[in-house]
């Protein structure tokens, strides 16, 4: 018979905001199903980190996810013809919605997440977004996330039997500085991460793409030790 504990899905890429709301609910008390996928990233690098993060939390149920959106393009993270940009300013990441936008991605995410609360009985489903510190995505946006509510509370049994999930993103306006902080606090061990969209053969960051710059960052505004490996070579200002 199953026990009085609350349950969570919660999508886990492997990367800092992600594990950091891991981290919150399994402090939430909940019992937790770790979701990260396999949708056609160019490295593997992401992946290794959840299941990294997933066993260091001690963290079960961890579930990896085959989605293909490799297959359909149409994103630098899923289509080698296109790269990753580099050594954008602090002013250009944010301003657009750059090539490494996958299209509809969250959406996709959240759907399976939705359908494995249904499997598990889950009551809550945890997604690490910030509209803060990001690189422009519609799909990270608090209007997305409050559409996507309105979803799960229509399209499910558990739904119409009222127990529809809840979907939580405690990040969604919290600066990737303040997520750290927050994690940090928790015992989150940032060095199993994985933030870069281009790392090499051996998952060491590039040091230039958006996410690894606003990685760089935020270490440096929580006041906490950047622990990345970046590639041999890579410079920052400064250094």
């Amino acid at each position: 018979m199953r026990g009085t504990k609350s349950h969570a899905v919660v999508l886990l890429s492997g990367g800092v905001d992600s594990s950091t709301a891991l981290a919150l609910a399994l402090r939430d008390g909940h019992v937790c199903h770790a979701l990260t996928f396999q949708y056609g990233q160019r490295h593997s690098a992401e992946v290794e980190a959840a299941k990294r993060i997933a066993r260091s939390m001690g963290v079960s149920d961890h579930r990896i996810v085959a989605a293909h959106l490799g297959e359909l393009g149409g994103s630098a993270l899923t289509d080698r013809a296109l790269p990753v940009p580099k050594g954008r300013t602090r002013e250009q990441i944010g301003s657009d919605i750059p090539v490494t936008y996958v299209p509809a991605r969250n959406t996709i995410f959240l759907s399976y997440a939705l359908s494995l609360a249904e499997v598990t009985a889950s009551d809550y489903i945890y997604i690490g977004v910030s509209a803060v510190d990001s690189s422009g995505y519609p799909d990270c946006r608090p209007e997305y996330i409050e559409a996507f509510r309105r979803l799960a509370a229509l399209a499910t049994r558990r739904a119409v039997e009222e127990r529809a999930p809840q979907i939580v993103t405690p990040f969604i306006k919290k600066s990737k500085a303040d997520i750290i902080r927050a994690g940090v606090g928790m015992g989150v061990d940032y060095s199993l991460t994985v933030s870069c969209y281009d790392p090499d053969a051996q998952g060491l960051a590039c040091g230039a793409c958006d996410s690894c710059l606003l990685r760089r960052r935020a270490f440096a505004d929580a006041g906490v030790p950047d622990p990345t490996v970046y590639q041999p070579g890579v410079k920052f200002p400064g250094r």
